[in-house]
C-alpha cells in the first residue's frame, strides 16, 4: 500500500509539472543562457541574445563645444566620450527624464544665456552640474547652477536660511555667465572655462603650468574633471538627437513651465502661506516657481526688492 501510495504521488507530481510546461509562456530556467517559448504546442529553446540586444554607440565623426573642435581623432579622447555615450544612453529613466526637464526650463535658461553673451551649448553644462532639479550636492553645491555658498556671494548671490539666490534660475544662470565669461578671458577657451567651472579656475590654472599645454583635451585631470567636460559633450549630442539614440516620446510626454506672472515686493513677508492665498493659489504652488525662497516667511528688513512669481490659473 506504502509503495502504491508513493508511486501515485510521484505520477501527480510529474502530471502537474508536465502541465505547467505545457501552459508556460516564457520560463527562463537558466537566466545566463536561454529563454523557453511555447511554439505551436512545442516548447523550444531561444538563445538570450536572439531576445535582447546591447549596441554599440556610433561616436559621431565631428563634434564641438561652444564652437570649439573636439579631438576625436586622439584615440583616449575618442574613448573617452565613447564612454560618456554609453553611460548616458544606457541610463534610459535618467536621460529620458532630463530630456523631459529640458522642455520645462531650456526655454527659460536659452534667452538668459544669449543676453549675457554665453555660448547656448552651457544649458548642457547646467544639466551636469544639476539635472535641472534642486538637490544640492554632498559639498554643498545647490541650485540650477550649482553654486557653493562663498562662490555664489562672490558673484552676486544672496545665500542664507531665508533667502538663496542659487535657486533662483535667472539670478544664478547670471551668475554662472559672470563666471564663465572670466574664466573665458583668462583662459582664452570656453572648453577650459567649463572644467575651471567644475574644478576651479587655480586649480586648471596649476595643472597647465605644471604639464606645460594649453588645451582642456591635453591635461590630465582627476577623474572627476577628467570626465566633466566628456559628460557635457555626451549630454549635448545625446538631448539633440533623441530619436538617433532610441528615445522615442510625444509632445505630450514632456514637462512645461507655468504660466506666471511676475510681482514686486519690497517689504517682509510674515507668512508666505497667507500671501500665497492672496493669489487664490497655495503655498506649494508658490514654493514650486519661487524655490529661493527657503523659510514660511521673507525677513527683508533691508527692503530690497524682489521678485516673485505668481502662477496664473
Amino acid at each position: 500500500m506504502k509503495v502504491n501510495f508513493i508511486r501515485i504521488s510521484l505520477l501527480a507530481v510529474v502530471a502537474i509539472v508536465g502541465f505547467f510546461l505545457l501552459n508556460l509562456t516564457e520560463v527562463k530556467p537558466d537566466k545566463n543562457t536561454e529563454v523557453y517559448i511555447k511554439k505551436d504546442s512545442l516548447i523550444v529553446s531561444k538563445s538570450v541574445s536572439d531576445t535582447y540586444e546591447v549596441k554599440a554607440v556610433k561616436v559621431p565623426e565631428t563634434l564641438e563645444f561652444a564652437g570649439e573642435r573636439v579631438p576625436l581623432e586622439k584615440s583616449d579622447i575618442f574613448e573617452r566620450l565613447d564612454r560618456e555615450l554609453l553611460v548616458n544612453t544606457y541610463w534610459q529613466s535618467n536621460a529620458l527624464l532630463l530630456i523631459k526637464r529640458a522642455n520645462k526650463f531650456f526655454p527659460l535658461i536659452e534667452p538668459l544665456l544669449k543676453k549675457y553673451n554665453l555660448p547656448d551649448d552651457f544649458k548642457y553644462l547646467c544639466v551636469a552640474e544639476s539635472a535641472l532639479i534642486q538637490v544640492p550636492s554632498h559639498k554643498g553645491a545647490a541650485g540650477y547652477w550649482h553654486f557653493l555658498p562663498g562662490t555664489g556671494r562672490d558673484y552676486g548671490l544672496e545665500v542664507n536660511k531665508n533667502v538663496d539666490e542659487r535657486y533662483n534660475l535667472e539670478l544664478s544662470t547670471q551668475a554662472a555667465a559672470k563666471y564663465l565669461n572670466d574664466s573665458k578671458e583668462k583662459f582664452g577657451s570656453w572648453t577650459l572655462a567649463a572644467a575651471g567651472y567644475n574644478a576651479g579656475n587655480a586649480r586648471i590654472s596649476k595643472r597647465l603650468k605644471e604639464q606645460k599645454v594649453e588645451n582642456y583635451y591635453d591635461l590630465l585631470l582627476n577623474v572627476e574633471t577628467g570626465r566633466y567636460v566628456f559628460r557635457i559633450l555626451a549630454l549635448k549630442e545625446i538631448m539633440s538627437n533623441p530619436k538617433k539614440y532610441g528615445f522615442l516620446y510625444e509632445k505630450g510626454d514632456l514637462y512645461t513651465y507655468p504660466e506666471v506672472k511676475e510681482i514686486i515686493v519690497d517689504t517682509p513677508i510674515e507668512n508666505i502661506a497667507d500671501f500665497a492665498k492672496q493669489y487664490n493659489i497655495t503655498y506649494k504652488e508658490l514654493k514650486i516657481v519661487n524655490p529661493w525662497l527657503r523659510e514660511t516667511k521673507l525677513n527683508n528688513k533691508s527692503g530690497k526688492k524682489y521678485k516673485i512669481k505668481i502662477p496664473v490659473k
